[in-house]
């Protein structure tokens, strides 16, 4: 909003512009490991990045013949929390599942 200064009866207008700059972006990445298991990994996929069964069967694959996929990009504060969130679920189904969290290029 415009702020406006008034001198010497007359009302001048100082207009502010605050220019954002995009956040940065980061990837989040899967790792193959030889204990967690492929539906396990199918099921992080869809229930935690909202990936759809076809997207999580594909990238499960990826992890699985590739030892690692990106599943999806987001700002830090995101990557962070979902990275946190599948982690959580991991350990306490007794997986090791390696996440990490790496900057878009």
């Amino acid at each position: 909003m415009p702020k406006t200064k008034t001198k010497g009866g007359s009302a001048l207008k100082e207009i502010t512009r605050i220019e954002l700059d995009e956040p940065k972006m980061y990837h989040v990445v899967l790792h193959n490991d030889d204990i967690t298991t492929m539906e396990f990994v199918v099921m992080i996929l869809a229930t935690v990045f909202h990936k759809s069964e076809i997207e999580a069967n594909a990238l499960m694959l990826q992890v699985h013949k590739k030892g690692n996929a990106i599943v999806g990009t987001y700002s830090f504060d995101m990557a962070n929390t979902l990275q946190i969130k599948a982690s959580q679920l991991a350990r306490k189904a007794g997986y090791p599942l390696n996440i990490t969290i790496e900057p878009a290029k």
